[in-house]
């Protein structure tokens, strides 16, 4: 099977991952996934792999082959899995589940390397760009640093105390974190890099430096996602929510650039292309749209799901394979 240049997921509560021909919108693979929904789609970066975020458990699904039955599994996690993601050379995978654990799992190998307690549902989890440090939001409105390199939890803070944090997403170079809650609001931080003196040995710590509190939306925001690098020198914060609408803000100043309408329900998830020109979302009203960022349109309508699409995966870029 030939690997297409551009690979475009997405998966729905009826059970199916479809993937998609990006510029035609013809679905050209779906494989039926019983077991449970699927939270989270994520690739890999060497475009061999598609993660799908289940209940309770991760499967890898291998994006060349016709086959239906994932590659691996893994089953360490007791509840949904709610967020997943992968490490740039694509050694491990990290994950966050609803039973208040965030797990790092080593790709080479089966089994569960690290565990760390969140004492909440986990929401959401991003690595840091500089992959030492994973950063997760959980249902009673936490956020946590984990610092890899020390295995233990660096940094804790709580935006709006009882608020749900949904989503978070930091920027490509490490300067701006965003999380977005329950209230439609999104709060923006610096990320400073301090050092501190921990038994004899210096250690890199990451320090929030509050910058701005965006009133985004009145209903849940469901997703937030910065734009990549090489979408500069346009930098937005894509803002995805239950209002069915997604809002695109620059990032400078934070005001509204465009507001994206066609959704008729919930907009559960977005992804920018790599080049920042367009966005894919994934909508309750079964369809996912591919968006120009330039015009504010959406140029492409993927129908095939028959119920709520919650969640999608893009890789257009070029293979990042292991060094």
């Amino acid at each position: 099977m030939t690997q297409p240049s551009v690979i475009l997921a997405t998966a729905s509560y009826d059970h199916t991952i479809r993937f998609w021909e990006a510029k035609s919108g013809r679905c050209y693979r779906t494989i039926q996934y019983p077991e449970s929904q699927v939270n989270r789609l994520e690739i890999t970066p060497d475009k061999r792999f598609l993660a799908a975020a289940g209940n309770p458990h991760i499967r890898l699904f291998d994006i060349n082959s016709n086959s239906n039955q994932p590659v691996i599994s893994y089953d360490a996690h007791t509840n949904n899995v709610m967020a997943v993601g992968f490490q740039c050379d694509g050694k491990w995978m990290y994950s966050g589940s609803e039973d208040g654990t965030v797990r790092i799992w080593d790709l080479r190998a089966p089994g569960c390397m690290r565990e760390y307690e969140s004492r909440a549902a986990v929401n959401t989890v991003v690595l840091h760009p500089n992959q030492t440090e994973l950063i997760s939001g959980d249902q009673n409105g936490n956020i946590r640093v984990w610092d890899l390199t020390a295995n233990s939890c660096s940094c804790e803070l709580v935006p709006e105390v009882d608020t749900a944090v949904r989503s978070l997403t930091v920027m490509w170079d490490g300067s701006l974190v965003v999380a977005a809650n329950n209230r439609g609001t999104c709060y923006v931080w610096r990320l400073l890099q301090g050092t501190q003196k921990m038994f004899i040995e210096l250690q890199t710590m990451t320090n929030f430096e509050p910058l701005h509190k965006l009133h985004a939306h009145d209903g849940y925001i469901l997703k937030c996602l910065l734009s990549p690098e090489f979408s500069e020198p346009s930098r937005y914060l894509a803002t995805a929510s239950s209002d069915h609408t997604v809002k695109i803000w620059n990032v400078g100043d934070f005001s509204l650039d465009k507001t994206l309408v066609g959704h008729q329900r919930w907009v559960w998830d977005c992804v920018f292309s790599v080049d920042g020109a367009y966005l894919i979302t994934a909508s309750s009203d079964t369809t996912a749209r591919l968006w120009s960022m330039s015009s504010g349109e959406d140029i492409k309508v993927y129908q095939g799901h028959h119920k709520a699409t919650i969640c999608c995966a893009l890789h257009d870029g070029a293979e990042h394979s292991p060094n």
